[in-house]
């Protein structure tokens, strides 16, 4: 059974995280982070990173607390999902903001694997006589920013795979293209597409059907266009060099077989039409024997799995969690 401290802890982190969503689009390429401050059995100040430059989401949670709240900060916590930044980027360190706020003590989610913080954040609170909770909700706060982490952590983006296959496991109808999803569901992989920094497809598909790959059904940037083929192989290291933190594959066989044989994917999503059926065509690609299931939903007869691999490396050795 869970101690009430541990469970209001949890309560307010799911509150970070709730916040910290809200800058999905214009946090880039700064991971997303959401901050709560309570005090006297209640929220005085809660905030998120709005847009990169711009202030963190500790600096908006401090800001948001009112005149004669301020008497109550040397007794607050602040509850924030990812380590606060002990360096100075575009902004001040956060971890300097709140010691000198003078909270009684804060709670992180989750080290920041960021090269630049990796604890340190968590020492400076600690070494100014604050007491630190780690690990909150640990494994949330961490896929929240998975696209950020797996950026700084392996130099490439987080990348998913995804495909559309009928209900007997072709992704067309004998070499000729053919509308697996439903208007919801394509809306839906607009979405996705809104989310995400690139998407790419091999020659073949591009030259066969001329996708537009743009976000027409959603609103957000379009992701950056890739084609790759033999002559024009995908480059990881440029994609760095170019922040792009997050690739969505939606090539034909060949493209995703070639991604599945280098063990090069985070996520693969696929989508079945369960009422559709063909007489032959493309295969679907075989999932890899490590993909588990992550998440499961029916769209009117279109099935959506999300997968993700068992054997994903696990946070930095060292980390002080």
């Amino acid at each position: 059974m869970e101690t009430d401290q541990i469970s209001l802890d949890k309560k307010y982190m799911r509150r970070c995280l709730q916040l910290a969503q809200n800058g999905q689009q214009n946090a880039k390429p700064n991971p997303m982070v959401g901050a709560v401050i309570v005090a006297d059995g209640r929220i005085i100040g809660e905030g998120y990173h709005v847009r990169c430059g711009q202030g963190h989401a500790e600096v908006n949670a401090f800001a948001s607390v009112s005149a004669e709240d301020e008497r109550l900060l040397p007794e607050a916590t602040i509850y924030v999902s990812l380590e606060p930044c002990s360096h100075y980027g575009k902004t001040p360190p956060c971890a300097d903001l709140i010691v000198k706020k003078g909270v009684k003590r804060a709670v992180v989610g989750c080290i920041d694997e960021f090269a630049e913080v990796q604890g340190r954040g968590i020492r400076k609170l600690r070494d100014a006589g604050i007491e630190v909770t780690v690990g909150v909700l640990e494994e949330e706060c961490k896929a929240l920013n998975r696209r950020f982490f797996t950026f700084h952590r392996l130099s490439r983006p987080y990348i998913i795979l995804k495909w559309a296959q009928t209900a007997n496991g072709f992704i067309d109808d004998n070499g000729k293209a053919l509308a697996i999803s439903t208007p919801f569901t394509q809306m839906l992989s607009h979405k996705l597409r809104a989310e995400e920094d690139a998407i790419l497809v091999g020659r073949v598909t591009n030259e066969r059907e001329h996708p537009q790959l743009t976000v027409r059904q959603w609103e957000g940037p379009n992701p950056k266009r890739l084609v790759i083929d033999r002559q024009h192989p995908l480059n990881l290291e440029v994609l760095h060099a170019h922040h792009i933190q997050s690739l969505i594959v939606e090539g034909g066989r060949k493209t995703l077989d070639s991604f599945l044989e280098q063990g090069l994917w985070d996520e693969i999503r696929v989508e079945t039409n369960m009422r559709l059926t063909v007489s032959g065509g493309t295969s679907a690609p075989q999932l890899p024997a490590d993909a588990e299931v992550v998440a499961q939903h029916d769209y009117d007869g279109n099935m959506i799995i999300s997968y993700r691999s068992r054997l994903a490396p696990r946070p930095i050795s060292g980390s002080p969690i």
